[in-house]
């Protein structure tokens, strides 16, 4: 594809405004010659075109982000085993809990069948008989 040529001349100018105008030139033949969706992949293959100022920021970029989410899990996952430990430790207090109900229901029912064998003695003892 071959865009119309586009002609300027720029007397007396420096060779970094020349460069800033051609880039610029560029630019506006590639947004008049390319739909949208293609000029987003042509921004970022031209980004990925530069070395070192683009690249080592992008890569700073990435180490900050996944030093970010690393923290994050961490905090996140310190906050699920300090749930589960406080889950264990509760259950742990209702089972003892339970338990010594239990144990305390077994001795009143041991009190009740000894008393309900004196009830029995003595009921056969003073000779109600039918």
């Amino acid at each position: 594809m071959e865009g119309p040529s586009l002609e300027i001349n720029l007397p007396d100018t420096h060779e970094e405004g020349k460069l800033y105008v051609v880039d610029s030139l560029n630019n506006l033949n590639k947004l008049n010659v390319c739909p949208d969706e293609s000029q987003h992949s042509l921004d970022e293959e031209e980004n990925t075109d530069n070395t070192g100022e683009n690249m080592a920021g992008s890569n700073t970029g990435n180490h900050c982000l996944f030093f970010i989410i690393f923290i994050l899990t961490l905090i996140i996952s310190l906050a699920l085993v300090s749930f589960v430990i406080f889950l264990i430790i509760q259950t742990r207090n209702k089972m003892d809990q339970i338990s010594s109900r239990l144990l305390s229901e077994k001795k009143n029912i041991e009190e009740l069948k000894k008393i309900n064998n004196i009830l029995l003695k003595h009921l056969n003892q003073s000779g109600i008989k039918d």
